[in-house]
């Protein structure tokens, strides 16, 4: 018997659990004739896992797939604001070129001299030499039509006192160009100024 013992732990043990399921159905037979309640045998199947239906491994892959998720959302989140970032500064382009071409074509027509001439009649009311022009007065003493108007002029800033004298050091340092003192000739200012 101790050898028999010493063999029953060497051998794997899904082969003792097929001797013992085929030992005790043996006994349920000898059993039942000898009138001894027994239990039915075990079922032959692997034996479920009690506890939780996911391993470790199922859990390690769930948050490495939402690790991944999270990352391509962001980097997906990235790409979709650059997309639009460059479709808005494309309009930018779009809406600045067509700027640049209408100053250049705005530009073409000044060089024209019949669009010049044409301008000065409107804005100014200018007629060509021999030609008479014609304007509207209202009961009012408005001008009817269009009449030429100009932008009104700056409002002229008060300065004090140190305003005004860091301006005149300014202006001594640096004269405009349209004066030139080389030009002058002493003798005729003074005739001038005694005029």
């Amino acid at each position: 018997m101790a050898e028999r013992g010493r063999h029953e732990t060497r051998r794997p043990a899904s082969k003792r659990r097929e001797q013992s399921v085929t030992g005790s159905a043996k006994s349920s037979a000898t059993g039942s004739a000898r009138g001894v309640a027994t239990l039915p045998p075990r079922a032959a199947t692997a034996e479920t896992p009690s506890g939780s239906r996911f391993t470790g491994r199922a859990v390690a892959l769930v948050i490495v797939a939402i690790l991944l998720l999270t990352s391509y959302a962001t980097s997906l989140n990235a790409w979709w604001n650059q997309r639009q970032e460059i479709a808005a500064l494309e309009l930018r382009v779009r809406v600045a070129e067509n700027e640049i071409a209408e100053l250049e074509d705005i530009e073409e027509r000044w060089q024209d001299p019949a669009f010049i001439r044409n301008q000065a009649r409107e804005r100014f009311g200018w007629v060509m030499p021999g030609e008479v022009g014609y304007r509207v007065i209202g009961l009012d003493g408005q001008l009817k039509g269009e009449g030429s108007t100009l932008d009104e002029p700056a409002p002229l800033v008060e300065q004090t006192w140190v305003d005004r004298l860091n301006g005149s050091f300014h202006a001594v340092d640096h004269p405009p160009e349209s004066i030139s003192t080389g030009d002058l000739d002493p003798e005729t200012v003074l005739k001038k100024k005694k005029d």
